[in-house]
């Protein structure tokens, strides 16, 4: 068992690696020649302090940021400067996925919540069409009386459509993200707010016999666009996750570690975003038959979900051990690859 004392006594080493980690994100030009031998001996020191703290199931948390402030050294020290290309197809390949799915929890509850406010917002209308007029105003509700669909507007306009879209998801997403920061209260509201408005949409098509109609407008790009709101709800959890329940971290090195992990998930969601926004504003509204608009979402969806599954995780990232990295189940005191890295020394 790690004793109180012995976890006293390294922090101190830990927070200064973090610091010379945080100094040299830009490179190692910045550290003087005294920092650069301090880097490396710190480096060791921590991997040999997180084997020991591994051995407590305890300190499972502590273990989680040593891990990743390895990973982040590890980097610094191992890559060195002029991968900048590699690194980010390294990321949006294998680290991406990773974080997705060690986050997954926290993606799930957004999801929930996004789901039965929807399914609640549902019931209500159609029990009471009031409602929808009260949620998404008479303008649409007219529009939808006359069984017209509003996108119709878009076809007309598709590049400045598009790009307002790109924008628009983009402003929901970081929002949902940054609004963890209220310890997750913002970032509930945000996902109900939004199941809110498709329960209530759906009710009205539905009930107008236009559902057809929306969800094969909606499927093309909603299989991109809905997971991509519903992990950026994730990250603002996991935000709130740090905030609230630090465990055995200090809580500024716990929000510091889920906020890290948050903004790669956020990171994550702008090329879905961006290929959602061109599907909503160029494919979408148009008049393509609907199987072929199904068809199209179910591809997508099928590719998606098998990306961050980690099927197409890379030959040189690592064996896999009980769905987790072979260089999160073990790391020596010497240099080696961590959670949050996919390559060797």
């Amino acid at each position: 068992m790690v004793s109180n004392r012995w976890l006293e006594k390294r922090r101190p080493l830990w927070s200064r690696l973090e610091q010379l980690v945080q100094r040299s994100s830009r490179g190692l030009g910045g550290l003087s020649h005294s920092e650069l031998q301090e880097l490396g001996l710190l480096y060791r020191q921590t991997a040999s302090d997180l084997a020991t703290v591994r051995e407590d199931v305890a300190t499972r948390q502590l273990a989680a940021y040593l891990n990743e402030l390895l990973g982040r050294a590890h980097n610094i020290i191992y890559l060195g400067q002029g991968r900048k290309v590699s690194g980010l197809l390294g990321f949006y390949r294998d680290t991406y996925p990773q974080v997705f799915r060690e986050t997954l929890p926290q993606t799930m509850l957004a999801f929930a919540i996004f789901m039965v406010a929807g399914i609640v917002a549902w019931a209500v209308t159609w029990r009471d069409p009031a409602f929808a007029y009260r949620v998404v105003g008479p303008a649409m509700m007219e529009t939808i009386e006359q069984h017209k669909m509003w996108t119709e507007s878009i076809v007309a306009i598709k590049p400045l459509a598009s790009s307002g879209i790109m924008t628009n998801n983009l402003s929901v997403c970081f929002s949902a993200f940054a609004m963890g920061i209220t310890g997750g209260l913002g970032t509930i509201w945000m996902m109900a707010f939004n199941g809110l408005l498709i329960g209530v949409i759906g009710a009205a098509t539905w009930k107008a016999g236009m559902a057809v109609q929306l969800w094969s407008f909606v499927a093309p790009h909603g299989v991109l666009e809905l997971p991509a709101i519903f992990i950026s709800g994730g990250a603002g959890l996991e935000i709130a996750r740090g905030l609230l329940f630090p465990g055995m971290l200090p809580r500024k090195a716990s929000l510091a570690q889920a906020g890290s992990r948050a903004s790669r998930l956020l990171l994550g969601t702008i090329p879905m975003l961006v290929v959602a926004g061109l599907l909503e504003g160029f494919f979408s509204p148009t008049h393509v038959p609907v199987a072929m608009k199904f068809g199209l979402a179910a591809v997508l969806f099928l590719a998606f979900a098998g990306y961050l599954s980690g099927m197409y995780k890379s030959a040189g990232s690592g064996k896999t051990v009980a769905g987790k990295s072979a260089a999160t189940v073990a790391m020596p005191a010497a240099p080696a690859t961590t959670a949050t890295t996919s390559f060797a020394p």
